[in-house]
């Protein structure tokens, strides 16, 4: 059984989910003050009677944001029988994302704090960073149980294949938003599923 939040953290949980969207849409430095208090109807004291300054609130956000996606890929991975479909899930929860469904207002939040963090905001990056090598990690133990289980070529590149399946989802859903087409995201995916079905042996 979970211990219930005190009041403290029921406050800086409601603060998160309240400006949530709006960092994931307006991103860090977008994001002012009165932004935050609209959207929580709290004052500026008493978001800063939670947490130490707006960098904090913007870290727990993304982790909050993050945090949703990564649920639902998981909850998709784990229902998933094969490793093939497992690797599958991220095709079809990202072409929900260019149908806007399944993510937060503002689209996927590790692009989102990696185009704006950079060079000027580190521990943004480094946040976005980790999730990157994390998800880089995850399908990598993926395609070892799928070359385990005699479902993919003993030889796959593994490191080589997460990178690419990243870089095209992340690259597309960038391209895609840039132009205003979910067509072009559309066909990054395609080209995912392409190298995820490539993995398979032949019978």
């Amino acid at each position: 059984m979970e211990k219930p939040m005190s009041k403290s953290e029921r406050t800086r949980q409601f603060i998160i989910e309240r400006t949530a969207p709006i960092f994931n849409t307006k991103g860090y430095e977008g994001t002012s003050m009165n932004d935050m208090t609209e959207a929580t109807g709290l004052t500026k004291g008493s978001i800063y009677g939670n947490f130490a300054n707006k960098q904090e609130v913007a870290l727990a956000v993304f982790d909050y944001n993050h945090s949703i996606v990564r649920g639902r890929v998981t909850t998709l991975i784990d229902n998933a029988q094969t490793y093939t479909d497992k690797l599958l899930v991220y095709v079809k929860v990202y072409h929900s994302f260019s149908r806007g469904a399944g993510f937060i207002p503002g689209g996927c939040p590790i692009l989102n704090t990696a185009i704006e963090a950079d060079d000027t905001n580190p521990p943004l990056r480094d946040r976005a960073a980790q999730a990157i090598i994390r998800w880089k990690e995850k399908i990598v133990k993926m395609i070892e149980g799928g070359i385990e289980a005699g479902e993919f070529k003993p030889d796959v590149d593994k490191l080589q294949t997460a990178v690419a399946i990243i870089a095209l989802i992340e690259g597309g859903v960038m391209i895609g938003k840039v132009t205003n087409s979910p067509s072009n995201l559309d066909r990054a995916l395609e080209t995912v599923e392409q190298i995820i079905l490539a993995l398979k042996k032949v019978d």
